[in-house]
């Protein structure tokens, strides 16, 4: 599975879109819709996740673009 996608607050204002581990933002936007659009495109391509956080930081949401078995074991 290649980088997960997550959508948090630049820390200079508006939305930022960064690849997990990457130090810098691939996008910054100034609506957070703007961003999780993009880094929708960006997982579905990599076949990865996305995690948007909301203004505190806390993972809001999660949506996964790769392999997933069906049924979940478990």
């Amino acid at each position: 599975m290649n980088k997960n996608q997550h959508v948090t607050p630049h820390p200079q204002g508006g939305w930022q879109v960064k690849g997990a581990g990457n130090q810098r933002a691939t996008v910054r936007t100034e609506t957070q819709a703007e961003a999780i659009k993009i880094a929708r495109e960006i997982a579905i391509n990599n076949n990865s996740e996305l995690v948007v956080h909301g203004t505190n930081g806390r993972i809001r949401e999660k949506n996964s673009y790769g392999n997933d078995p069906y049924p979940p074991k478990g």
